[in-house]
């Protein structure tokens, strides 16, 4: 008889590939994923809020507006 104590072994595959912190570089943590710690995940919300990142705007986009009026 088997002992009960025993646990087959196996193992999990990973649900997405390991990523380095943007931040960082560092690994991912998967508490804090895409980051490694709560400090990084703060310090992107903060550059976000600051208004550090932004999307580029064409100026072709912006003459088009002023066209339509």
């Amino acid at each position: 008889m088997a002992d009960e104590t025993e646990k087959p072994s196996a193992t999990v595959a990973p649900l997405r590939k390991a990523v380095p912190c943007p931040i960082c570089k560092r690994p991912s943590a998967r508490e804090h994923y895409p980051f490694c710690s709560n400090r990084c995940r703060d310090v992107d919300l903060n550059r976000w809020l600051s208004g550090s990142y932004a999307i580029p705007v064409a100026d072709d986009e912006a003459k088009a507006d002023e066209d339509d009026m």
